[in-house]
């Protein structure tokens, strides 16, 4: 399994990318890192590259997505999507790893 993204979110992605002027190849990493108020926070950004020894690659809707393997323990099998309503805007992560979130949704226990 993998981190999945949805046509949402990967439409955003691309948006974001053509915005910027990212060169041409640019990735999204998706990854953990350590904090927020449930232990681990959801990561995102964008990379130039990324190392097959380390890093897992997926194309979704176009867009590619890296994701370093100790990150993939805690996200196989999470969904990124794009939200964009009235009263917040953002991407989502539905990750089935998670046994508690925090109210924003940011980070998460596993």
């Amino acid at each position: 399994m993998s981190v999945i993204i949805t046509e949402k979110a990967a439409g955003e992605v691309k948006r974001i990318i053509e915005d910027q002027k990212l060169e041409e190849g640019t990735v999204l990493r998706v990854g953990v890192s350590g904090g927020g108020c449930s232990g681990f926070s959801y990561a995102l950004g964008f990379d130039k590259s990324y190392d097959e020894k380390v890093d897992a690659k997926y194309e979704y809707h176009g867009v590619s997505v890296v994701v370093d393997k100790k990150s993939a323990l805690y996200l196989d099998g999470t969904t990124v999507d794009f939200y964009d309503g009235i009263e917040k805007r953002g991407f989502t992560f539905d990750n089935p790893n998670a046994v508690k979130s925090c109210g924003c949704g940011s980070s998460f226990q596993a």
